[in-house]
């Protein structure tokens, strides 16, 4: 597979997350204690007292750890043998950098995951990124953890990494049909190990698409995962609706709250999205920020007039009986509204492309998730028959079942417990400590 070279670009930073299930609120001296770099809670051992600083040049030397300063603002302490590289990106949670194994030699991204334990929320999705990220393991197509570290007020968390599909496409470098396919089947086979383990993924988009020079592409960000239902009726959609983030890459059935969907196409219609941006150099649909400009009306939750209109200048006016399920009646109304629109061919709007390109893209952007075309149907089409080997494309042995722990936890303190339990179970794992 050709290699592709990589502009630094900005990187939507996400959330580290940990899991919920044991262990019961520390104390106060316990939560001073774990502020320490890659310390943890232990209610076994005799407290020492330390400096009141704990990232002080004494704490840090003493625990083999320093300090890489970074433009965005932020100091990650880490220990001594990872170098930077270069600054990646921020985000609203959290920071990004490249650093170097200075022993091993390999390159990784260093996620510093900030605001963990400002809301429960937070919190919640740090605990979904680190429990289905160990739950998933070594897969090829699913970004691994190698380590992550406590620090105060967050968390760093380390993962195989040189780019990111975003940067590669804003670099503006030429992307064959060839590298199309390959990057679209890997995307294909780690979704299919996801769909596998009753986990729909949610925030699918080329920022949270890792890829190597070898064009070896991992999915990552799982702080919006949920569980996977057959079926959602209209309250868990609305429900649901309030978490999804990238608006450019959300499922028209999310954002008009369809009644009785079914979930796993969310992440179809993502992942055709993004097809069609590794074709044409641009996203497909790209809305208006519907926060903070004037001409925008909100028909439901966190949900832009002109996203909507985006998809219908290219899809057409759904059919009546697609519009009826619909969950809001005043979606409804604004739908029936609007002047009639006929489809645009995609074989018209990218005439260049594949010809089995097009109609796999057509099939994955159906405006009805009825009409959408599934993970396995996509993996199995003519346009990635080089590829598809269903001997290789394995899903996972087991399904996700912790999301009942996770729910339960309620408070910070619960969060910040089972938070601390998990990476303990991590790092014992990965470092025999």
């Amino acid at each position: 597979m050709p290699g592709a070279t990589h502009d630094v670009a900005e990187h939507d930073a996400g959330q580290v997350t940990a899991d919920p299930n044991r262990g019961r609120a520390p104390s106060e001296e316990t939560e001073r204690k774990s502020e320490s770099p890659g310390e943890f809670p232990d209610r076994g051992r005799s407290r020492v007292r330390r400096p009141s600083d704990p990232f002080s040049e004494e704490v840090l030397e003493r625990r083999g750890y320093h300090t890489l300063n970074s433009s965005f603002g932020k100091a990650f302490h880490v220990e001594k043998r990872w170098k930077l590289v270069r600054e990646m990106g921020s985000g609203a949670y959290g920071v990004v950098i490249s650093a170097a194994d200075e022993i091993s030699g390999e390159t990784v991204a260093v996620k510093m995951v900030t605001r963990v334990f400002e809301k429960t929320q937070l919190a919640k999705r740090a605990m979904r990124e680190i429990t289905l990220l160990r739950h998933f393991g070594s897969h090829e197509n699913i970004t691994g953890l190698i380590d992550v570290d406590a620090i105060a007020p967050g968390f760093n968390e380390m993962y195989p990494m040189e780019a990111d599909l975003h940067q590669i496409i804003k670099s503006g470098q030429k992307l064959t049909n060839e590298h199309v396919q390959y990057f679209l089947y890997q995307i294909l086979r780690g979704m299919k190990y996801i769909h596998s383990a009753a986990v729909i993924h949610r925030d699918l988009k080329p920022g949270n698409l890792l890829v190597n020079s070898d064009c070896e592409l991992k999915i990552c960000d799982f702080g919006l995962s949920r569980g996977f239902y057959a079926r959602l009726d209209e309250e868990q959609v609305t429900h649901m609706t309030e978490y999804v983030a990238t608006r450019w890459y959300r499922a028209p059935e999310i954002m008009l709250a369809f009644r009785s969907v079914r979930c796993f196409f969310f992440d179809v219609w993502s992942i055709g999205c993004i097809f069609a941006e590794l074709i044409i150099g641009k996203p497909l649909f790209k809305g208006k920020d519907s926060f903070s400009r004037p001409d925008f009306v909100i028909i439901f939750i966190f949900t832009a007039v002109d996203q909507l209109n985006k998809i219908l200048d290219v899809l057409g006016t759904p059919a009546e009986a697609v519009i009826g399920r619909i969950g809001s009646d005043k979606a409804q109304a604004y739908v029936r509204s609007l002047p009639i629109r006929k489809a645009i061919p995609f074989r018209r709007l990218i005439p260049n492309a594949d010809p089995q390109a097009i109609d796999l893209l057509t099939k994955m952007l159906a405006f009805d998730p009825k009409d959408r075309i599934s993970i396995n149907e996509s993996l199995a089409h003519p346009y990635l028959a080089s590829y598809h080997d269903p001997s290789d494309e394995p899903e996972c042995p087991h399904f996700f079942d912790r999301w009942r722990d996770i729910e339960a936890l309620t408070t910070i303190d619960d969060f910040r417990e089972a938070l601390w339990n998990e990476i303990e179970d991590f790092r014992r794992e990965v470092r025999g400590i």
